[in-house]
């Protein structure tokens, strides 16, 4: 024990290192902090264990496009615990990004951005993005057929951009084509360089934060004012603060240790995310989708109209961060307390409203065709031979139910056609399949003239009244 002392007196003699940690541990910080304040801790935390799992999946790991894929089924397959370690890593991302937004909420709604703590607020946007871009590079290193094309997806959408556009997406790819200079290039950004941008962005953040003190709980009626607000918030910590450690900070380890369990949890019984197919360029992704956690811009991005999806793609992002980083600068007085600001705390529900929305309809994704729809049950078709019979095959076999739903079966890419028979004619039908429409292929010199009537028949018969319905009037293509 003495020699061990004897060491510890050294190293510290010669670093200072130990007085410093005891000296940020025992810091004062406001009293009734609460459980509100345990975000940023958290995600904190969920950082660390990203990059241990990533590390650790990153030695089994080989950035080859040729050896990618199968290394990633190497490490879930047959690695030990390695399907464990890439739950770890997924779900340690994604409650990276919930901690952070619930962290940066929880700061925007008690006013803790407003003096002298904006440049907090900035590092925490900041670090937001960074975080949002270390999970989308990572979701490229599955190197599946959905990851491949969602990268597709986003260097089109870049391209779109006025006067950088092209050579933006030749960044994003890596050159003109997709291939493995991308692979190469994502996998340098998702280890190296965002890291080392995200540890950089971490310690300024911490540094900002032991410079200007935790912001005590908001009070009704207390404004803060650039003049008196250091020399307040000084008597505060002198006359009621307490120590960091452990007053404030066993909420920390309590919801830490809550949040270590369960991703932990979500690894062992959820498990990683799925491999698809190998990536193969000729073939399209059925639904080449983010992650969860950039769902919403994704669907977002599908229901803008196409006249103005170019200004949006180059609009909206530059004005949501904008508008964001310039929210401590105009709004860095006044009140704070949640009670005497409505605007913000609508600002916020819409925000979340808008977010959730759009991320539900990002699963539902009704934009997307649906490939895996199964033909449509015989208590659907309400025929078991003759032409309507016949016409729900070929409703299915040339790809119509993909896109076109009938009682609930199939996309919804397309009109419902439910009830069809109700709205259009036989003659009408047959022009809509015959030219086609928008998003929607001809199939004129497509279909035999057999299979034409058939396919109208089955959907003459869609009606809210089907005894009503002649099913022979379908003859009538036979003209055209």
């Amino acid at each position: 024990m003495k020699l061990v002392k004897r060491l510890i007196a050294a190293f510290e003699e010669r670093t200072g290192l130990i007085s410093a940690l005891k000296n940020v541990a025992l810091h004062p910080v406001p009293p009734d902090t609460g459980w509100s304040y345990v975000f940023g801790s958290a995600a904190l935390l969920a950082l660390i264990i990203q990059v241990v799992t990533g590390t650790a999946l990153a030695m089994g790991y080989v950035s080859a496009a040729g050896d990618a894929y199968q290394a990633l089924q190497f490490i879930t397959n047959d690695a030990f615990m390695g399907s464990f370690l890439r739950g770890l890593h997924f779900f340690g991302a994604s409650a990276m990004v919930l901690l952070v937004g619930a962290h940066m909420t929880q700061v925007f709604l008690m006013g803790c951005y407003k003096y002298p703590r904006e440049l907090n607020w900035i590092t925490g946007v900041i670090l937001l993005v960074l975080v949002v871009a270390l999970g989308f590079t990572g979701q490229l290193l599955r190197w599946d057929q959905t990851a491949v094309w969602a990268v597709v997806v986003a260097a089109q959408q870049a391209g779109r951009i006025p006067l950088i556009g092209s050579a933006l997406a030749r960044f994003i790819l890596g050159g003109k084509t997709l291939g493995a200079q991308t692979l190469s290039r994502f996998f340098a950004f998702h280890v190296f360089f965002i890291p080392a941008l995200l540890f950089a962005f971490v310690g300024l953040h911490l540094l900002l934060v032991l410079h200007d003190g935790i912001s005590e709980p908001p009070v009704p009626g207390e404004r803060v004012d650039p003049k008196t607000y250091r020399e307040r918030y000084r008597k505060l910590l002198e006359e009621r603060g307490v120590p960091f450690w452990p007053d404030a900070a066993w909420r920390d380890v309590v919801f830490g240790f809550a949040v270590v369990v369960a991703i932990a949890a979500l690894a062992l019984i959820v498990g990683p995310p799925r491999l698809g197919a190998p990536p193969n360029p000729s073939l399209l992704a059925k639904d080449p989708a983010p992650d969860w956690y950039l769902l919403w811009y994704y669907a977002a991005l599908a229901l803008v109209p196409n006249e103005l999806s170019s200004a949006f793609i180059v609009l909206a992002p530059l004005l949501g961060i904008l508008i964001v980083l310039l929210v401590p600068p105009i709004w860095n007085t006044g009140e704070r307390h949640p009670r005497n600001r409505p605007w913000a705390v609508a600002a916020t529900i819409m925000v979340w409203l808008t977010v959730g929305a759009l991320w539900i309809e990002g699963i539902r994704a009704p934009w997307s065709p649906r490939f895996e729809a199964k033909p449509l049950p015989s208590s659907v078709v309400g025929a078991s031979n003759g032409p309507i019979f016949r016409g729900a095959a070929l409703f299915h076999d040339k790809g119509c139910e993909f896109c076109h739903e009938i009682s609930g079966y199939g996309g919804q890419r397309g009109p419902d056609l439910t009830t069809v028979g109700d709205r259009l004619t036989p003659n009408e039908i047959t022009i809509r399949i015959l030219n086609g429409g928008y998003n929607m292929p001809s199939f004129a010199g497509i279909l035999k003239p057999e299979e034409l009537d058939d396919i109208v028949a089955f959907l003459e018969s869609r009606t809210a009244h089907p005894s009503a319905t002649s099913f022979g009037s379908a003859r009538l293509t036979k003209a055209h």
